[in-house]
């Protein structure tokens, strides 16, 4: 099959690999799209991965064209959409439910062959089924949608509270979506991009600012999810709590964050309250989050191709990876099409 293969970070080759073999307890999953998460980009072009070469790959879905020989509740050409993460459920946390939490788990696209490929061997445990006539690409968005849900859950937004979102990726975006399902009368949404304050209005955010531009008059937040991973938002995500706020962090930072002193003091005297959030996986695995954001994919109460801006072939995945490099041109979800 075609693949693309990481050998070094920034050494990504599209090359013919063998195809993956499905055991008892697995399918094999024609890919049939595979989203770019942000986490790929300093994967695949400075830090590297668990293990090399790799292909990686993690938010995707898939047409079964193989069932392993103990699966019976799946069949041949069946959509299905993939939960990436593959827990031991042995440790402390898997048993209490807490799958994010795993202490010993393995990974589509970082710890083994992922999804920037034409096939994928895929535990039964780590399918999902999908809602009826949804399409593929939906599909491979319930990994971001389902982080977003995960943020939220740690303190649930409730009818007329503020959201705040800072980071307008498709996780982001997907935040501010189920902040208004949720009933939050207003959202804010911040980003260093005036091109994804667009996309964060059409996601339903009520008001919108540069980060690095003078902060407007907003309503103080009761809820704010900060995506971006940047110390400087750590900070600005903070100061937008209002009293009795929480702030939820799921952006993954590359240096150190501190919180500068009137940060720290806002969030003393207000009694911020802040919370991590990582990945999105609860109880049955992979729990409500997955299911939740599948119905909602299928239902089209949550929306996705508007976030779309590349939908290259494994061939055009070296490219695309160089204009993350570059930033000279707007990228917001690329969407591989194997």
């Amino acid at each position: 099959m075609r693949a693309a293969v990481m050998y070094a970070p920034g050494d990504i080759r599209v090359e013919d690999v063998p195809m993956p073999v499905a055991g008892h307890d697995d399918v094999l999953v024609k890919v049939a799209a595979c989203g770019v998460c942000g986490s790929d980009i300093p994967r695949m072009l400075t830090k590297g991965a668990h293990r090399m070469p790799i292909i990686c790959g993690h938010e995707f879905s898939g047409h079964i064209v193989e069932l392993g020989g103990n699966v019976e509740d799946y069949a041949e050409g069946e959509l299905v959409s993939v939960a990436p993460l593959i827990p031991c459920r042995r440790c402390d946390q898997c048993l209490t439910g807490n799958f994010s939490r795993c202490r010993d788990y393995d990974y589509f696209g970082s710890r083994r062959d992922g999804a920037y490929a034409e096939y994928v061997a895929v535990p039964r445990g780590n399918l999902l089924k999908t809602p009826a006539g949804i399409d593929p690409r939906a599909a491979a968005m319930t990994d971001p949608a389902s982080i977003a849900l995960h943020a939220i859950w740690k303190h649930p937004i409730t009818i007329g509270d503020t959201g705040g979102v800072v980071g307008c990726g498709p996780i982001g975006l997907f935040a501010i979506q189920w902040m208004r399902l949720m009933g939050a009368s207003q959202v804010v949404a911040v980003d260093v991009s005036e091109q994804k304050l667009e996309q964060a209005r059409e996601a339903g955010a009520t008001h919108t600012f540069l980060s690095h531009g003078p902060k407007p008059e907003v309503p103080p937040c009761d809820l704010i999810i900060e995506a971006a991973g940047h110390p400087s938002t750590a900070n600005l995500a903070v100061r937008m709590a209002g009293p009795g706020g929480h702030v939820v962090f799921i952006g993954i930072p590359t240096q150190d964050v501190g919180l500068e002193i009137a940060t720290f003091n806002h969030m003393l005297r207000q009694e911020i309250s802040l919370h991590g959030s990582w990945n999105s996986f609860g109880a049955p695995f992979p729990g409500p989050q997955w299911t939740t954001t599948l119905e909602k994919l299928g239902s089209g109460d949550l929306r996705w191709e508007f976030m779309i801006t590349h939908e290259p072939g494994l061939d055009e995945l070296p490219g695309i990876m160089n204009k993350f490099r570059e930033r000279n041109e707007f990228i917001s979800k690329v969407m591989v099409k194997p």
